[in-house]
């Protein structure tokens, strides 16, 4: 046939549902001296992270050391990212409060900064910040679920349990409750 094709279909392989042949690195094979480059070099890795979302030195490191096995070479690529302004985990750590404070109270959110490798001084400072709102933030998410005072201590409970699940001091929960029932 002239049209390229074989007696079973096109002459290209994606066609047929199969896989271009993965090219062989023999110069690698044949010295191992020479390093084989895959994928983006780390820089780009990072940036390509950052550009996605704002992250922590500590998580950020996890995530770019798969992929190097030279960790002086990471810490340095972290401290030009730092001081280039690419990677603040001030910046990082603002934007999970603001992300979760919403739906979840100063506990939980103190937890995850902690995890992601915050200071414990920002953590601090951004603890108190998220106190001083608790009480209103832990009433909008009580009013977005339930809405009503519970009934029984059953309902109180469930209802409890519902906010201390996600981060509320229990002074914050019998508040909204209302702790002054007669039961």
């Amino acid at each position: 046939m002239t049209d390229g094709r074989g007696p079973s279909g096109p002459s290209n392989p994606r066609a047929r549902g199969g896989r271009w042949p993965v090219r062989q690195d023999t110069d690698a094979e044949d010295n191992p001296a020479v390093p084989v480059r895959r994928g983006p070099s780390l820089k780009a890795r990072a940036v390509g992270f950052l550009s996605r979302r704002e992250y922590a030195r500590a998580e950020l490191a996890r995530k770019l050391a798969a992929h190097t096995d030279d960790h002086g070479a990471l810490d340095a690529l972290l401290d030009d990212l730092e001081r280039e302004g690419w990677l603040s985990t001030e910046r990082f750590a603002e934007s999970l409060v603001h992300r979760r404070a919403e739906r979840q109270g100063a506990a939980r959110i103190v937890q995850e900064l902690r995890q992601h490798g915050v200071d414990e001084a920002q953590i601090g400072q951004l603890k108190e910040t998220l106190r001083a709102t608790e009480y209103e933030r832990a009433m909008a998410v009580w009013q977005k679920r339930y809405g009503d005072r519970p009934v029984d201590r059953a309902a109180y409970a469930k209802q409890a349990r519902f906010l201390a699940a996600r981060g509320f001091a229990h002074e914050v929960i019998r508040r909204v409750l209302g702790a002054e029932r007669d039961d």
